[in-house]
This record gives structure tokens, C-alpha cells and sequence, in this order.
């Protein structure tokens, strides 16, 4: 599928996003692009599996905690004080978290900040921050040592182990994430296989549900993530440099990535996908057209979309 950026009548970017869809039988019911060949790095789409291990091995989140652990948060206060409490509820402070200090995303949460004359960046403010937290957690009640970023420590091969379970694909050899966290590699098809048995396996059911129900702790409210949750029964994650997963409860894992590492052809080939397969209600679908061809502006008024140029399907 070629998605393009359309100002004025004019195509001013393209973007080639590979999409797939495979069923809970692991089967795929479709792919488009290079769906099967080329790796890349999940990145925050791995989330909900993380997210999972560290639950399993102890961290004992509640479902609010464990949609936050599951998402990119926005720094904004809400996100800050149920990390905070994961965290002080073992003993641990922010000082234990190993992602890098920044300042929140959320313009509205670093505003209140400027205006209360508090502008140090601050651990608790990384998007990431949950994650971290919960595996903090799990290394508490294990009795792991915390440097859980290491790609050797027991937390990491265990969620190792649990991504190459979930996408049928080695997740090997391992990056770096942004946060510091090793981040795994995978495909299309791969990361559709995942999000298949995220929304249909029972040991995943805890975090499917909390990413689907609590999608502003999983996010910023604004996100084209959010929007696909909210009109779709599904649970949605996308990761950065343009990758999206989405596991409708259905019984059917979708996946897309843009290769230019932009999200919102990624997020708009998933909207596309889920209309297409019958997924989306109609209603649903008018609900997704800033999700699925976002507007273009020029000054206050739309100039144009992002707008398919070749289909896929």
C-alpha cells in the first residue's frame, strides 16, 4: 500500500506501509508490502507483552497500573502519580528508574509545571516510565537485581522468550530502545500474529483489557492509537518509526508499518484494513476519517489529505 500527503493537488510525500492481518489459529488472512521479508524494531508495540511478563513474574499491577506499563503516557499528572505509587508501593522512588529524565509530551501537563516553577526534567515524566516501573516491580518481588535493562538479566529474557512466543519470529538480535530497554525485532506478519494472541490467549487477557478500557493512561487522549480503540473493540499499540498493532477481540491481530517512520500513514493503513475486513462499523469508519485520511491544512482551511495512491488489498 502507497499512502501519499496530498497539499493543493500536489503529492508532496509518499510513504510505502506494509499491512497484515493474521487469526488466533496463527493463519494469515492477508498481508500487503513487504509483510514477510524485512525486520524491524517493535518498539513501543511490544509494550503489552513486557508489560505481561512483568506482571506474571509479580508486579502485581492493578488494571489502571497495568494500562500504564502497557503505554506511552504523556507525562501528564494522572500518568506521574500511578507511576509514582507503582513504585512507592515497593519501597522504590523515581530515582530507581533507569530511563533517561525529560519533561511530559503533554503541553497542558508542562504548562502547569512552568507556571508552578518546577522545569528540571524528571524520570517520571519519560513516556515510558510504567514500563519501567513494572519491571522495577517484578525485579522486587523476584529478588532480581534492578538493573533490568541489562539484555541479560532474567526480566529481559523472559520477555525475550515471550515476544519470539507471540510473533512466531526470532526477536533477535536485540536494539536498544529509546527509553534504554532492550527493544526486539519482528515483521508485519509477525507483529499481527502477536496482536492475535493478545487478543485471545488468557495469560495476555489481563493487559488486552486494561490497554482496551483505560486508553488514556495508555496514551495522550490525542493519539491516532486512542481513536482506533475508541471505534473499534480492540486493543491498540503503536511504537515509534511508524508501527502500529491492533487485536480485535474478535479474533484477529492486525499490523502495519511505514517505512518512512511516520505513524499516521501506519495508523491510517490500520483504520483502512479494519473497514475493509468489516471490523468497522460504518458509523465507525465516518468516526476514523481523521484517522484514516487526515486533513491537510493551508492557514485555517484544509488544502488537502493523506490519500492512498496505490491500493494494497
Amino acid at each position: 500500500m502507497l499512502l501519499g500527503v496530498v497539499r493543493s493537488g500536489l503529492v508532496e510525500s509518499r510513504h510505502p506501509v506494509s499491512v497484515a492481518a493474521v487469526d488466533s489459529d496463527g493463519k494469515v488472512v492477508f498481508h500487503s508490502g513487504d509483510g514477510q521479508g524485512t525486520p524491524f524494531f517493535l518498539r513501543s508495540a511490544a509494550k503489552p507483552f513486557q508489560a505481561a511478563v512483568s506482571q506474571r513474574n509479580g508486579a502485581a499491577l492493578a488494571p489502571e497500573q497495568l494500562a500504564v506499563a502497557a503505554g506511552s503516557h504523556a507525562g501528564q499528572p494522572v500518568h506521574v502519580a500511578l507511576v509514582e505509587g507503582m513504585l512507592a508501593s515497593v519501597g522504590l522512588g523515581p530515582e530507581h528508574l533507569l530511563c533517561p529524565p525529560t519533561r511530559p509530551s503533554s503541553e497542558s501537563a508542562l504548562r502547569r509545571l512552568v507556571a508552578a516553577g518546577e522545569t528540571e526534567p524528571g524520570r517520571l515524566f519519560y513516556n515510558c516510565s510504567g514500563k519501567h516501573a513494572a519491571m522495577l516491580r517484578a525485579c522486587v518481588a523476584q529478588g532480581w537485581p534492578l538493573s533490568y535493562t541489562d539484555p541479560g538479566h532474567p526480566l529481559q529474557r523472559e520477555i525475550m522468550a515471550e515476544v519470539e512466543a507471540s510473533t512466531g519470529e526470532p526477536a533477535g538480535p536485540v536494539g536498544v530502545d529509546g527509553c534504554g530497554v532492550p527493544t526486539f525485532r519482528g515483521t508485519v506478519v509477525g507483529l499481527a500474529r502477536a496482536f492475535a494472541r493478545l487478543a485471545t490467549d488468557p495469560s495476555l487477557a489481563s493487559v488486552a483489557q486494561a490497554v482496551a478500557r483505560f486508553t488514556p493512561l495508555t496514551g495522550d487522549g490525542d493519539r491516532a492509537e486512542t481513536e482506533l480503540a475508541r471505534w473499534c473493540p480492540a486493543a491498540v499499540k503503536g511504537g515509534a518509526q511508524g508501527c502500529v498493532g491492533v487485536a480485535w477481540f474478535g479474533g484477529l491481530g492486525i499490523a502495519a508499518k511505514c517505512w518512512t517512520g511516520e505513524p499516521a500513514p501506519a495508523a491510517a493503513a490500520a483504520a483502512i484494513a479494519l473497514h475493509r475486513l468489516g471490523i468497522l462499523s460504518e458509523y465507525g469508519w465516518d468516526m476514523l476519517a481523521g484517522v484514516a485520511r487526515p486533513v491537510v491544512t493551508g492557514g485555517d482551511r484544509p488544502v488537502g489529505h493523506l490519500e492512498m495512491l496505490e491500493d494494497g488489498f
